[in-house]
């Protein structure tokens, strides 16, 4: 009631218009993720070393024994082969988890989200804010692989320039999808449909063989995973083997993340909103 008399019109906040990434609103949740892992830093960090630790286990230590693989017309050693792919596999260990635990934990659990919702910003921002929390924690994991890489003589041609925009092409996409396939889950117990897809992606996307070694079949299957794109692109640019082929990864993997932005939005929307 005003002191005029008349009747005033409070609304919910929740039911103000969601604002988008062009008025910044989506990074206040980025910023509340960097402050809550002020103090779990390990739990952010840990995930970069199991790429690291094959690396150096399988790629050097195997290296002597596989000696070289043709790649493109020309013959490069087996850790110059490994590496590109375990690079795609850090960025995808940097962006999944957060865009399935992490979400779940917050939508599920916490109820974060719905805190979130009693301020200004909207379903979209949610969606915006946690994609680009799990991108840059794929980020981060990369210019660590990157910089290990680079350390150790693995760097084969100049267009590895790219290899760090490829890499966050890679955490996007499994960001997206991440965050959109946690939408769904109702319990802890799905998420060993993480581990079910994650593992056997690590395996056999050709981060360690070739794929000419692959029956027919299960060769095509392995060329429409995601992982396997992230591979080959990073691969082609690392060893400088470029062509049209890299451009249809790269837009694979930026269709695949945007289509899993827009998918999680409309399913938190839903599940949300009154």
């Amino acid at each position: 009631m005003s002191s005029s008399g008349v009747p005033m019109l409070t609304l919910p906040l929740r039911v103000l218009p969601p604002v988008g990434l062009g008025r910044g609103r989506a990074r206040l949740l980025v910023e509340r993720n960097v402050i809550a892992y002020r103090r779990g830093w390990i739990f952010l960090v840990s995930g970069f070393f199991e790429p690291l630790f094959y690396l150096l286990s399988i790629g050097l230590g195997l290296n002597h024994l596989v000696g070289h693989l043709a790649i493109g017309g020309s013959s490069i050693p087996y850790t110059d082969y490994v590496a590109p792919g375990l690079l795609a596999s850090s960025a995808m260990n940097g962006a999944i988890f957060d865009a399935t635990f992490g979400i779940f934990f917050k939508l599920k659990i916490a109820k974060t989200y719905d805190a979130v919702l009693a301020t200004p910003l909207g379903v979209r921002d949610v969606a915006i804010g946690e994609l680009a929390w799990s991108l840059i924690r794929g980020t981060v994991y990369s210019i660590a692989f990157l910089t290990v890489m680079a350390a150790l003589g693995l760097i084969a041609s100049w267009w590895a320039v790219l290899c760090l925009p490829a890499a966050m092409l890679v955490s996007f996409a499994f960001g997206g999808l991440g965050m959109f396939g946690t939408c769904y889950m109702r319990s802890w117990q799905d998420f060993d449909l993480v581990s079910l897809a994650i593992v056997p992606l690590f395996l056999f996307s050709g981060v360690f063989y070739p794929l000419s070694l692959y029956p027919g079949w299960l060769r095509i299957v392995i060329m429409v995973t995601p992982l396997y794109q992230g591979v080959a692109l990073l691969r082609g640019l690392d060893t400088g083997v470029l062509g049209p082929a890299l451009l249809v990864h790269a837009c694979y993997l930026a269709l695949l993340g945007a289509t899993g932005l827009v998918g999680a939005s409309r399913r938190l929307g839903h599940l949300l909103l009154p």
